[in-house]
């Protein structure tokens, strides 16, 4: 689990269109990951489009955004073609990333508990270093949260 003043860690993983990401690539850079459980379902959805709606302000402000979830790159190239998202999804079918943010594990949905990705954001300044963790997401305004 990563916390405040950690490294990001190391991950090359595909984007939707099949590009490779690699955590190297985003020194010198600030960088917004955020973890979601799933493609095309309503909470995640709206944090999506949230940031898409705001994608201006977040790369005015210098944020690359990253979304990630253990969906396929075709899945995430279906996501993001039909809410026009103008940002990379990355494809983590085995977790690993996720897991070494902490943001993979036990949680309760519709009161039963399972294992699964764990809606999260992690920021990460230009030397890779995180900054912030937010893990109350509030999807309809997410992007004022990374912005604040």
């Amino acid at each position: 689990m990563i916390n405040i003043g950690d490294n990001m860690p190391q991950f090359s993983l595909a984007d939707q269109f099949g590009k490779d990401w690699h955590s190297a690539e985003l020194r010198g850079h600030k960088t917004v990951i955020y973890v979601y459980p799933k493609d095309s379902t309503p909470g995640c959805t709206a944090e999506a489009c949230n940031i898409r709606d705001n994608y201006n302000s977040l790369m005015k402000a210098g944020y690359k955004v990253f979304g990630v979830s253990k969906d396929s790159t075709a899945s995430h190239l279906k996501f993001a073609t039909k809410y026009e998202l103008p940002f990379p999804l990355l494809s983590d079918p085995d977790h690993t990333l996720m897991e070494s943010l902490g943001a993979w594990g036990e949680k309760k949905m519709c009161g039963k508990v399972c294992v699964g990705a764990i809606r999260s954001t992690f920021i990460f300044d230009e030397d890779g270093i995180c900054t912030e963790i937010i893990r109350k997401v509030d999807t309809k305004n997410h992007s004022a949260q990374i912005l604040k």
